[in-house]
């Protein structure tokens, strides 16, 4: 086992210093959510196609079931944050050369239940039925 980072994973590291550089800006209010939701729409855009049609369906899911949430990069992936704290992400297959995209969850999702719950799930294509099962997960998710 090798006590290094990947190159992947460095790049990530990266990306979310320069993420949290870029948040130190003054932008405000909606110029804010404007400057965030560019980022994401541009995180997505740059995924390889079968990352991209997930994660533009996600982002329109998240946007339709939960407008409270603001577009966030994280880690550079798009993410959804409630009070500054990223609830939902998406981290596509190419991220880190999975064999499949995953729709995760932060400690801050409100999907706690009992004493073992998933806070993330690898997702391949969207159809209808995953389409309802994000919904509500992500309804769910922001209380």
């Amino acid at each position: 086992m090798s006590e290094t980072f990947s190159a992947e994973e460095r790049a990530a590291m990266k990306e979310r210093a320069r993420e949290l550089k870029a948040q130190g800006g003054n932008a405000k209010g909606a110029a804010r959510r404007e400057k965030d939701t560019a980022a994401v729409l541009a995180a997505i855009a740059e995924m390889p196609d079968d990352d991209r049609v997930i994660a533009e369906r996600i982002h329109e899911i998240v946007t339709e079931h939960a407008p409270e949430l603001d577009p966030k990069t994280w880690y550079g992936m798009p993410g959804w944050a409630k009070d500054g704290k990223v609830v939902v992400f998406f981290q596509g297959a190419a991220k880190f050369t999975t064999r499949y995209a995953t729709l995760g969850f932060s400690e801050d999702a409100l999907l706690d239940d009992g004493t073992l719950w998933p806070t993330a799930y690898g997702i391949t294509a969207i159809t209808p039925a995953n389409e309802k099962i994000i919904a509500d997960l992500i309804e769910k998710a922001v209380g």
